[in-house]
Parts: C-alpha cells; sequence; structure tokens
C-alpha cells in the first residue's frame, strides 16, 4: 500500500468515524450540538478531498475545543484514538515533506503499542489470569448487556479460555509485523474482536475508530520490510 494511499484511506476511514460520533451526540443530547453538527460538516469536506489538509487543522482545532468543554476526552480511549489519528494526519498534511511519513509512521506504531499494551496490563493482573475479570465483566458491568450474556459469568472456564485468547493476541500483535499474511489475519482477529465488543457491550466507537488506524500499520509494515 502507497503512503498516499494509506493516508487519504485513513482520512476517510476517520472522517466517517466522527461523522458516527457526532451523530450519535446528536441522538442523546441536545445542548451544545452546534459543534459536532460543524465537524460533520467538516468530516464531509475531508471526504470529498479538496485541501485536506485545511479539513484537518479546523477538526484538530474543534477537538481541542471539546477537550476543553468536557474537561477532558468526551468519551474515553475512543476519543483518545481519534485524536491521536487526527493529529498525526494533520502533521502528516502541514508538516514538511520529509516529517510527512514519520508522523504517519507514529500512528502505526502506536496502534501496534496500543494493543501490546493492553495485553501488557492485563497479563500482569492475576484477576485476568485466572478469568475472573472478565467474569466480572459480564456480572458487574454497566453495558447495555442481556441478562442471557450475563449467565456467561457462571462459566469460568469459558471465560479463562476467552481471556487468554485476547492477552495472547494482543502481546503477540508486534510479531505480525513480521509478515504481510500475519498482519492480515492479526487485523481480521482484532477487528473482530472490537465487533464483538460492539455487539455485547454496545462499544462502537472503538470498533469504527481502531479501524480507521489500520492503514496506517499496513503501510509501515510495506515500508518495512519492503
Amino acid at each position: 500500500m502507497s503512503f498516499d494511499t494509506a493516508l487519504r484511506l485513513t482520512e476517510c476511514l476517520m472522517a466517517l468515524a466522527i461523522i458516527q460520533q457526532s451523530l450519535e451526540h446528536r441522538a442523546t443530547e441536545r445542548r451544545g450540538t452546534w459543534m459536532f453538527l460543524l465537524r460533520i460538516a467538516l468530516c464531509l469536506w475531508l471526504l470529498m478531498g479538496l485541501m485536506p489538509g485545511a479539513a484537518l487543522a479546523c477538526l484538530f482545532a474543534t477537538s481541542l475545543a471539546l477537550l476543553h468543554r468536557f474537561q477532558g476526552p468526551y468519551n474515553g480511549g475512543s476519543d483518545k484514538m481519534t485524536l491521536l489519528i487526527l493529529t498525526c494526519l494533520t502533521a502528516a498534511r502541514l508538516a514538511p515533506e520529509r516529517y510527512a511519513e514519520l508522523a504517519f509512521a507514529y500512528l502505526g506504531a502506536q496502534l501496534m503499542l496500543s494493543y501490546f499494551v493492553s495485553g501488557w496490563i492485563k497479563v500482569i493482573n492475576p484477576e485476568w489470569r485466572s478469568g475472573r475479570a472478565l467474569a466480572d465483566v459480564f456480572r458487574f458491568s454497566a453495558y447495555p448487556v442481556s441478562e442471557g450474556l450475563r449467565a456467561l459469568a457462571h462459566r469460568p472456564r469459558m471465560l479463562w479460555l476467552g481471556g487468554w485468547a485476547v492477552m495472547l493476541l494482543e502481546l503477540a500483535f508486534p510479531l505480525a509485523l513480521l509478515h504481510p499474511l500475519a498482519l492480515m489475519a492479526a487485523l481480521t482477529l482484532t477487528a473482530a474482536f472490537h465487533f464483538a465488543n460492539a455487539c455485547l457491550f454496545g462499544l462502537n466507537r472503538f470498533f469504527w475508530i481502531w479501524l480507521g488506524a489500520y492503514p496506517s500499520i499496513l503501510w509501515l509494515q510495506s515500508r518495512l520490510i519492503g
């Protein structure tokens, strides 16, 4: 995948994710929606591909305004990833040409670390190693989990296997950079993991925005081993 193709694909995927986030806010909150309407308009501008650097700079400004408005990320980890992608894309478009690839490579590296660090934090936690942490997710989670799914908390062997499968996938993710087929397999599995979280817990924002960063690591791998 070429640099220009990966950069443009990331811009489009991020724009669609921000539109989804903004529409979600509009459906649940009526105050201060003008900022989210502005972000939708800026994303449509970005999707058209006209002066993408300017569109990204304006989106970055609205993100800073939202950080001030909500005293931090509006929706936790998904907003942090959104801001990371937006920052790297803005730098790639507006920085001197010799730094553009470096900014985009930083995004790919951070995506890799997001999985590895998550796996490391889990594996050093005895509750995750025993399966209790995952059982508590189903037993006490405030997310809209059905009663049928809550019953999974009483299946410790399955949850132990599921927890270790997730931890091993996240810890082994950096090794996928060694071969294109391995990376495609790893990205398919992590996308399935995010999709499962969206279906089970309603974490739909994570699914769309993490997928938006995938072109960066595909390009990074081709740059490293090509």
